[in-house]
């Protein structure tokens, strides 16, 4: 339990300093409706923490779309547009590079995001979701030209703005170990944890974020998710955010 231990004494110094910890979730690679989606779901509505679901506009079904009108309280983020890689060997994957003529990039981005509100109407928040969490950093001033507020991807960030219009939340523990696809296990995902929180405490000031994948998470990832959130409902001085209020366009911590 000293990974645990370690979470409730770094909330602990959060009530000291007289302040409250921003935290979110972020689920990756939603298309369609299938069992593990409702299972998510099904865990979003028991433990009441409010869940944004980062959706491929190319692979959308309207299964999904008929699925999601039950959770009108789930935010929903684009994830790319077809979760199609395009860069070569031995680059890591990357479907927002610049492996490709930025137009095409940018189109399809646009071409995604008038998919997603065919299907979602407004309840898709302009806010782009890069799939592997990569983007080409040049293409990230474009973002706000062509209707972008928010951007989200994994790691530290640099800062609050990366460019003017665009607001940047992240997500910092990843459940998953993408060389096993398993669980990354307790005592990594915790100490993840602990390293996001205090790093927010001491001179980031960023919301932490907690990122599932609903399509490939096995059943430890699901219970420690579970165990997660039903320990941290009951940590006094936490601030469970939904995306919507994140990515509001308001004055951003910088």
């Amino acid at each position: 339990m000293t990974g645990w231990r370690a979470i409730d004494d770094e909330f602990a110094r959060w009530r000291g300093a007289g302040r409250e910890p921003v935290l979110w979730w972020r689920d990756d690679d939603a298309a369609d409706a299938t069992p593990a989606l409702d299972r998510l779901l099904d865990l979003h509505r028991l433990v009441k923490v409010p869940l944004a679901l980062a959706i491929v506009p190319a692979n959308a079904t309207a299964g999904l779309a008929e699925r999601l009108a039950q959770m009108p309280g789930v935010d929903l983020l684009q994830h790319g547009y077809a979760h199609t890689n395009h860069a070569p060997e031995p680059d890591k994957k990357m479907e927002l590079g610049l492996h490709r003529p930025t137009m095409i990039v940018l189109g399809e981005l646009g071409t995604g995001r008038m998919a997603l509100e065919r299907l979602f109407g407004n309840r898709a928040l302009p806010v782009l979701v890069p799939p592997w969490n990569r983007i080409a950093p040049a293409l990230v001033p474009t973002l706000p030209e062509v209707g972008y507020r928010g951007l989200s991807t994994f790691g530290i960030r640099r800062r609050a703005q990366p460019v003017s219009g665009l607001l940047q939340v992240n997500t910092h523990v990843d459940l998953i170990d993408w060389q096993s696809r398993r669980f990354v296990g307790e005592d990594a995902a915790l100490a993840a944890f602990e390293q996001a929180l205090v790093a927010s405490r001491t001179g980031t000031d960023e919301p932490v974020g907690v990122l599932s994948h609903h399509l490939a998470m096995d059943e430890e990832a699901w219970d420690f998710l579970n165990s997660l959130w039903v320990r941290i409902s009951s940590v006094p001085g936490l601030k469970m955010t939904p995306a919507h209020d994140l990515f509001a366009l308001r004055e951003p911590r910088v």
